[in-house]
């Protein structure tokens, strides 16, 4: 059984969501263990009770050393200390950062942690590295990170060689700011399959299997795609609601729009992986829904019997030994 820790409490939606999506992801395989207060409905799963909450809008270093006893700090404590194989956190993506860095720590050689999140793409998922982890970031960090995105691709999507490409804003190696020129090179130089630059809006067609940039703008690349595919399905069924023509249509193509949406629905992954440490860190949304949620605890539960961390853990110590 693969004991998935989640903190019960970060979420915007409420501890409820939580607890409803961790209790649709339990199965004989997986067991989702919560923390949070002592006076949480756990819906029949294990409880580990805890006294205080990261807030969303505090300092992650501040809020990690005062708040030893929040659901946050000892879900991330619960992998350190061998009492659950992943961790599950919809909360302050700053503080899960600290926590992990503190209790779990980083794996030999790995100069910063990195956010990889899958995006649904025309031609399957791209996995997005760094999504918000690092906002400023060196050419050495890019290439690391897209090492671990490959790994990602390989062990979660089954890839057998992940095509790379750097978000730049022109397909030609010579754009771009000194950041992207840099890690071109080094890319360029890897034994990666790396194919070039990609811009912001090939994300969405399948511009790779691992699409590398640094935490600033990954983070707003990535919210910028999730806001596009919200607002156009919204768009879509106001304007079939708009008209009885439209509502006949709208029921001729309901299949074809159901199967968009479950598509292009941020939700099917549920939450982002934070490689780069010694433990399996899962960040979820923090509006995330209870499907969401629950995908996010089966997305943990995959990456650990994909010992995911293991192999990362070896293919930097092989990059590092061909140096």
């Amino acid at each position: 059984m693969i004991r998935v820790a989640v903190d019960a409490m970060g979420s915007d939606r409420g501890a409820e969501a939580v607890v409803e999506g961790a209790r649709q992801a339990a199965s004989a395989g997986v067991v989702p263990v919560l923390f949070g207060s002592a006076e949480l409905d756990a819906r029949g799963l294990e409880l580990v009770a805890t006294t205080q909450v990261v807030g969303m809008d505090e300092k992650p270093a501040d809020a990690f050393r005062a708040k030893a006893d929040s659901s946050l700090v000892r879900a991330v404590k619960a992998v350190a200390d061998g009492d659950a194989a992943a961790v599950v956190s919809p909360g302050n993506t700053g503080a899960v950062l600290a926590a992990g860095l503190v209790l779990l720590r980083r794996l030999p050689g790995v100069r910063r942690p990195a956010i990889a999140v899958p995006i649904p793409a025309r031609r399957g998922p791209c996995v997005l590295v760094d999504a918000g982890a690092n906002a400023d970031c060196r050419p050495e960090h890019l290439l690391q990170f897209a090492t671990m995105g490959a790994v990602f691709a390989e062990e979660l999507l089954g890839i057998a060689r992940p095509q790379v490409r750097l978000l730049s804003i022109g397909e030609e190696p010579e754009k771009g700011n000194q950041l992207a020129l840099e890690a071109h090179r080094l890319l360029a130089a890897s034994d990666l399959d790396f194919r070039g630059n990609a811009e912001g809006r090939d994300i969405l067609a399948g511009a790779a299997d691992v699409l590398v940039t640094d935490g600033f703008t990954g983070n707003v690349a990535l919210k910028t795609v999730e806001g596009t595919i919200r607002t156009l399905l919204d768009f879509l069924r106001e304007e079939i609601a708009a008209s009885a023509t439209g509502v006949l249509g709208g029921l001729l193509i309901r299949p074809a729009a159901r199967r968009l949406r479950a598509r292009l629905d941020p939700d099917a992954y549920g939450g982002a992986y934070l490689l780069g440490l010694r433990g399996l860190v899962v960040i979820a949304h923090g509006n995330s829904s209870p499907r969401a949620i629950a995908n996010a605890v089966r997305l943990a539960a995959r990456g650990v019997e994909h010992d995911v961390v293991g192999r990362l853990a070896a293919r930097l110590a092989q990059r590092a030994d061909a140096v």
